[in-house]
């Protein structure tokens, strides 16, 4: 019963902080700026927030039904990024083409958008 609650904390709080749908998630991260912001993964193959943002899509494409523990425990994850991104404000100029924005983008959350 315990898991079960804590997915559906889980699932309401990636709710929130992805703001982005999976068709412009997936139109950003073919930018530049997308592939290019963030730390690389170890192999150097892309950024962890590109990848972060490839298995959002593939979330947001299931069945909640469908969801795995595994999707759950990347849904936290996403979560406590954008909660711990949001927090740092963003730089006082130009917040629309800063890194902080395109990592949070990679993230499915845009700081830009009106919630």
């Amino acid at each position: 019963m315990t898991k079960e609650i804590n997915r559906e904390q889980v699932w309401n709080d990636f709710r929130e902080a992805v703001n982005m749908t999976p068709a412009s998630l997936e139109k950003w991260l073919k930018t530049d700026e997308s592939r290019e912001n963030g730390w690389k993964e170890a192999d150097g193959s892309e950024t962890i927030g590109h990848h972060s943002g490839r298995k959002i899509v593939a979330i947001k494409h299931k069945k909640k039904t469908d969801l795995t523990d595994d999707d759950y425990e990347h849904m936290r994850k996403v979560v406590g990024y954008v909660h711990r991104h949001l927090k740092q404000g963003g730089p006082k100029a130009d917040k629309e083409h800063s890194p902080w924005r395109y990592s949070l983008m990679n993230w499915g959350h845009d700081p830009m958008k009106e919630s």
